[in-house]
């Protein structure tokens, strides 16, 4: 029987933590995540886990521990967010590469500079093609499910791939929601024991971990590390599947909300699917064929699904809270766009960079991206598909 609790995301995040109970959580504080590891480290102190908890000087150093306990083989977490996020940059690579399946926490938030400490998803899109899975949460609760779900995915024998789960700093990391938690023995039952089959500690298997690797070898293993990624499609649904017995909710790579008959469809990620969705149902009342796509799993990327959940939609608007300054619009909308080119439709498609550094985005924002494909309808036509939604001056 579930656990009804009223929690904020941090703290929906620390608990999934504690019920997991890694060997080793290795953090340094910056907001809006802080309270994560900061929560986390009180279970540590009153013998809730048994975690080894390392308190580091940097989050270089953070990710840094993490990949070295993992290497040894141990499960590792930390948390982070924005600038942390890019001190680890270069070790963020490293335990992709090496195929170290950490988990993190990623509250995202704007990258300086200018200082900012709000939300848009700059940090994220900063690391999208290094080599992590990278699964987005609309609320509190998917935030915590997100967080339960990923060892089973990042460790299976076909992945071994480091994993994000990303949530929305302070929108949904410090606001408290209702939230349904599972009972500690489901959480650890679910997830099971980390038994790697190689790591450094292995007196039996003397192997190194992130050595050289030169013209003769490093093609083929950033292949296999591509195909890896590629295999996570397979275990992100079957882990799904299996979370969907034991709770009852059921996860995909993307949620459809009311998309079967919709002819105007937004787009996005993370919490402004819930603004949308009020927009559509406003919309839908007026007799107005609006939908949303929700991406969930953002690496890999569902190229082929995205596009097939798309193709009877007259007008499409992707929604990006990060701007790629490419001059051609956001890194999801490159993706959806490429997506429906190689599956072969063709249909009007725009992008909005919006929400930057915390930029408020209300019900009157959705109305107005909704009227705009409303337009594109009625006109047949694409005046730009690289727009801003909210920016002050842009006429």
């Amino acid at each position: 029987m579930s656990i009804r609790e009223r929690l904020s995301g941090n703290e929906a995040s620390a608990i999934a933590m504690k019920q997991i109970n890694p060997d080793v959580v290795a953090a340094f504080p910056i907001t809006p995540s802080t309270e994560i590891p900061q929560y986390f480290s009180t279970f540590v102190s009153n013998g809730t886990v048994d975690t080894e908890f390392v308190a580091v000087e940097s989050e270089h150093s953070a990710m840094s521990a993490c990949i070295g306990a993992e290497a040894a083989g141990a499960r590792a977490m930390t948390a982070t967010s924005s600038n942390g996020l890019s001190l680890m940059w270069e070790m963020i690579y490293i335990a992709s590469s090496t195929r170290l399946p950490i988990v993190m926490s990623l509250v995202n938030r704007a990258v300086s500079g200018p200082l900012n400490i709000h939300n848009d998803h700059s940090d994220a899109m900063g690391v999208r093609d290094a080599g992590w899975i990278m699964l987005f949460s609309e609320n509190n609760q998917e935030a915590y499910d997100n967080l339960i779900m990923a060892h089973r995915i990042a460790e299976h024998k076909d992945v071994l791939l480091p994993l994000m789960v990303c949530q929305d700093g302070f929108i949904t990391s410090h606001s408290i929601e209702n939230i349904e938690l599972l009972e500690d023995e489901k959480v650890k039952e679910f997830v099971g024991k980390y038994t790697p089959e190689h790591y450094l500690l292995n007196r039996d298997e003397p192997i190194a971990v992130g050595p050289m690797d030169l013209q003769a070898y490093l093609f083929e293993h950033k292949f296999a590390q591509a195909q890896a990624m590629r295999n996570a499609k397979k275990v992100i649904l079957d882990v799904a599947a299996d979370f969907e017995k034991m709770t009852g909710r059921k996860y995909s790579f993307f949620e459809e909300y009311k998309l079967d008959d919709a002819e105007l469809v937004l787009v996005c990620m993370n919490s402004t699917a819930g603004t949308s969705k009020v927009v559509v149902d406003e919309l839908r009342e007026r007799g107005i064929k609006a939908g949303l796509l929700k991406i969930r799993v953002y690496r890999p990327f569902p190229a082929e699904e995205i596009a097939k959940a798309l193709s009877n939609a007259k007008a499409i608007a992707v929604l990006d809270k990060a701007d790629s300054l490419n001059a051609v619009g956001g890194a999801l909308f490159s993706d959806v766009t490429s997506a429906m080119f190689v599956n072969n439709i063709n249909i009007p498609t725009v992008n909005y960079i919006y929400g930057i550094g915390g930029r408020d985005t209300t019900t009157k924002d959705i109305h107005s991206v909704y009227s705009d494909l409303q337009e594109i309808v009625n006109t047949n036509k694409v005046n730009n598909p690289y727009r801003y939604l909210g920016v002050r001056g842009n006429n």
